[in-house]
């Protein structure tokens, strides 16, 4: 047996956890008030396809609560697929700009909406969540 040593990030504390579910709930509700499509959902969990604002808990101790937007699963299947035989990266095709458009527009609406309803949030490390807004707590 070898003596390999992993170093993964172990999971927040559950009073930690019980506060990022609070703070979600409430995330989620004033996006919906907003009038945007919000639900919530759990990290790994398949949002089935579902458009709109995805919330959810990210339990890791350095996690948090994070905001990912989805599009019709048409639009991100097409991108998909041409990414997948292979694209040009200095002339995109329209599909994938456009993706690539929403997602940033929609990240943009996310952050100005909760932010305006007193939600402390900034861009989340895209290296770990993409496109994601994190809300770190309120500012009220």
């Amino acid at each position: 047996m070898s003596g390999y040593r992993f170093d993964l990030s172990s999971k927040a504390a559950p009073e930690a956890i019980a506060e990022r579910e609070e703070l979600a709930d409430e995330a989620c509700r004033a996006l919906v008030r907003a009038g945007l499509s919000a639900y919530r959902g759990n990290p790994g969990q398949d949002c089935d396809g579902r458009p709109g604002a995805h919330v959810r808990v990210d339990p890791l101790v350095d996690g948090g609560v994070l905001v990912d937007w989805n599009t019709q699963a048409e639009l991100a299947a097409a991108a998909v697929d041409l990414l997948e035989r292979g694209v040009d990266p200095s002339d995109l095709p329209l599909e994938i700009r456009h993706f690539e458009a929403v997602q940033t527009c929609m990240r943009d609406a996310v952050l100005g909406i909760l932010a305006s309803a007193g939600f402390q949030v900034e861009k989340a490390d895209a290296h770990s969540y993409g496109s994601a807004v994190q809300v770190e707590g309120f500012t009220r």
